[in-house]
């Protein structure tokens, strides 16, 4: 027998007395496989992440909310979680979906295994389903809507997660935004990044950040206080004379989920208000894709996305490649962009684009992570250059 065979016949595990989870796809497939996490039913949309760390990170970025995670690495759950590595203090994730059972916490961080973690945190996930399958299917006809079900009993009634799959609204004519912002604004309280004593307290501030949090990542608020910033998050609401009453040095576009083009109707404005009081502007993922909105460029939903820690990047600007984090269904179109506005970075997957800045406006914004958490430092350098730009904005003022 073929190994190809063997693979084959390793998942067909369908209507197994074994089994007591099912994940079905908007087209009908199902896939059979072993609950872990909460039980219940839990409906989302499919994306597929290739990153062999940072399950934790990933689980509770806001930019994955009304999405379930189908990781590519087959093993996860061997450094368990802790109480420090959260990207927001709640998880919005649909779903989860593993290839193998979830491995025993090993880690000296470890406070809490996986399993445990997810049932605390209300998230549906599954295991024991061929994830490559899933991700070459993504790959070739794009995100599917899907269904997690999970009970003690493998009691599935098929043709009812079948039609509330159907039913679920797709991102791309979704604002979510609304829903994982925070209600009110709120200065972030000093943590750096982490180090061998953990996170520690920044002490001197020196500069005045304004973030607009549409789904914005801790390890996003730990960069600027690195490099000592005050940073005040607002709502994703939050108007341009209040955002400007606080006499911001910068103004941040956070990362975020859904759909850039619902975000805008309310964002843009705000946006383009700020960059025409000359205050520089930094936007990553969600926040790219709203600056370049703001500044007369278009976006469009991607075919499957880019999700994971190993992206390579252009730099136009020095010619050097990074390996980036990124996270993110929607794309700047190349040839909606203005004349006064120049791409700074493209992806050397798929050659689309990364990074774009204003020629007349301090303002600037990349489609990928510089935070990483998970992922590589190479783009670190991004923080540093925005407090640069704030710098140079203060001595030309």
């Amino acid at each position: 027998m073929s190994k190809e065979t063997n693979l084959e016949n390793k998942y067909k595990i369908k209507n197994s007395i074994d089994t007591n989870a099912i994940l079905i796809l908007e087209d009908g497939e199902e896939f059979y496989g072993f609950g872990i996490g909460a039980y219940g039913i839990s409906s989302g949309e499919i994306c597929f992440n290739t990153s062999i760390t940072g399950y934790q990170e990933i689980l509770t970025d806001p930019s994955y909310s009304g999405q379930i995670i189908n990781f590519t690495f087959p093993h996860i759950g061997n450094v368990g979680t802790n109480n420090e590595d959260f990207e927001a203090e709640k998880a919005w994730v649909k779903g989860a979906i593993f290839s193998a059972e979830v491995s025993h916490s090993s880690n000296y961080r470890a406070l809490e295994n996986l399993d445990d973690w997810l049932k605390r945190n209300s998230i549906t996930a599954i295991y024991g389903i061929d994830t490559r399958k899933l991700t070459l299917k993504i790959r070739k006809f794009g995100p599917k809507k899907a269904t997690i079900a999970f009970n003690e009993n493998n009691n599935h009634n098929v043709k009812h997660l079948l039609d509330i799959t159907k039913k679920l609204p797709s991102l791309e004519n979704l604002d979510l935004t609304q829903e994982v912002t925070c209600k009110k604004s709120y200065q972030w309280v000093g943590n750096k990044l982490w180090n061998t004593k953990g996170y520690e307290i920044q002490k001197n501030q020196k500069y005045n950040i304004v973030a607009i949090d549409y789904g914005i990542k801790t390890n996003i608020l730990r960069n600027f206080s690195e490099l000592g910033c005050k940073v005040i998050v607002v709502p994703s609401i939050t108007s341009s004379k209040d955002i400007l009453a606080l006499k911001p040095d910068g103004v941040f576009l956070s990362n975020g989920p859904g759909d850039p083009d619902l975000t805008g109707k309310y964002a843009i404005k705000t946006i383009q208000e700020i960059i025409s009081a000359d205050i520089p502007v930094f936007g990553i993922c969600l926040g790219h894709q709203l600056l370049a909105l703001s500044l007369g460029a278009k976006t469009k939903r991607m075919h499957q996305g880019h999700r994971g820690a190993n992206h390579p990047v252009k730099n136009l600007m020095n010619n050097k490649v990074e390996i980036t984090s990124q996270n993110h269904g929607f794309e700047v179109t190349k040839n909606s962009l203005p004349k006064d506005v120049e791409v700074t970075h493209v992806s050397l997957f798929d050659t689309s684009i990364e990074g774009i800045k204003s020629k007349i406006k301090p303002v600037f914004s990349v489609q990928y992570h510089p935070e990483a958490s998970p992922g590589p430092h190479d783009s670190n350098y991004l923080f540093k250059d925005f407090i640069d730009l704030i710098k140079k904005n203060k001595i030309n003022a």
